[in-house]
This record gives C-alpha cells, structure tokens and sequence, in this order.
C-alpha cells in the first residue's frame, strides 16, 4: 500500500527537505504541499491523505486549528505533528485536536519515515522526548508506576478513570506514553490478541476512537 501524504509547512525550504526525504522510501508518495492550515485543509477537503505531516506554528490558521478541522470533517485522515516545539501545552493542544503522533523536527529520516507508517496504520506515536513529557504529565518520571501511585495517587488513572478494571489501567498507561501493541504485550506478558482486546474496552469505556483521543483525555 502506498501512503498518499499532505506536507504542510511555512517555510518553503522545510517543506522542500522533507518532500525530498519522503520521496526516498518506496511506499510513500507525496500528494501535496500547504504553506498554512488553510490551504491544508482546503487540500484535504479536495483530495483526502492518508497522513497530513503538519507544523504547528504558522501565520494565519495555525497547526492545532487546522488539526481539528481535518479530523472532524476527515476521522480517517492522520495527523502527525513535527514541530520544533515539545513544551507541555504545544503537546497537550495538539492531541486535544485530534493529532495521532507528535515529532520535534530533530528527527531522522527513519524516525520520520516509521512514524508516517505508524500514523497511517492507526496508531499513535510520539518521539522518545514527547514520550517522556506525557509520562511526566501522568505525575510520574519514565518508568515509574504511574497507575494510582507515585507522586500523584489522587491523579493516576485508577483513580481518574474507575470504570476501568486494573489490567485496562495498565494498558491505558502505556497507551498514553506512546507505547506500541506489542511492546504492551512484552511488558504485561500478554499476547498480542490480547493486548488489542484490552484497547478496545479502554476505547470503548473512555468513549474515543482512536489512541491519540485516548491521550487526551488522560491529559485533560
């Protein structure tokens, strides 16, 4: 399958360097390039992506605007953000709009390239930096037992969320800091079926379609 995807960017030699690095893998194909959100979301209004690769500071209709706008009127269009910004509120207000991953601009290629793929596939991704912001929004540092404990028992998510049983807690963690299927099932010593299972019942309870919705709902 090829991954039809929208560039969009202000900076015209930003948007030159990653048609060229997009260009290079062999099951991506570049439909398009936007200089603001408007011109993005008029694009995917015309001729839907697969994957929108969206900055987040632009003149005129900025990324998180154009973000909600696309994935209200397009549910199966991904959003992945790469931006230069990894503070708390860029992160937080980019998945509140419906963003599915999240890049600072200092990834590589194949970083860049495995979250394109990721994205298109319905997951959610974030680099290891974003990651490390959500797990400390969660009030805990990376790796802690975040889930009802640590710094912030009254903030974990068996607390926040009681309709949860304590295995979809465990799984909803590590949603929420980026983590894959299957890295799921090795960390729990689960299967892979099983582990999808598990997400589907946390989507289900927490009323969201997809991991980044689940995100922000952790981060509300």
């Amino acid at each position: 399958m090829t991954i039809r995807v929208l560039v969009v960017d202000d900076q015209a030699i930003v948007r030159d360097g990653l048609v060229t690095v997009l260009s290079l893998e062999p099951d991506v194909e570049v439909v398009g390039e936007a200089a603001d959100g408007a011109a993005a979301v008029a694009m995917v209004d015309a001729d839907p992506p697969d994957v929108v690769l969206m900055d987040l500071r632009m003149p005129g209709t900025d990324g998180p605007t154009a973000t909600a706008a696309i994935t209200a009127a397009h549910p199966g269009v991904a959003v992945l953000v790469l931006t230069t910004y990894a503070d708390d509120a860029s992160i937080v207000g980019a998945l509140r709009a419906g963003a599915r991953g999240y890049l600072t601009k200092d990834a590589g290629r194949r970083e860049l390239a495995t979250a394109v793929r990721a994205v298109a596939s319905g997951q959610a991704t974030f680099d290891a930096g974003v990651g490390a912001r959500l797990v400390a929004q969660l009030g805990a540092g990376p790796g802690a037992d975040i889930i009802g404990a640590g710094d912030d028992p009254e903030g974990g998510i068996r607390h926040r969320f009681p309709a949860l049983t304590p295995r979809e807690a465990d799984v909803l963690e590590r949603i929420a800091a980026g983590r894959t299927n299957p890295e799921i099932a090795a960390e729990l010593f689960l299967t892979v079926p099983t582990v999808k299972s598990y997400v589907n019942q946390v989507f289900a309870k927490l009323g969201v379609r997809t991991r980044a919705e689940a995100v922000a709902r952790v981060l509300r």
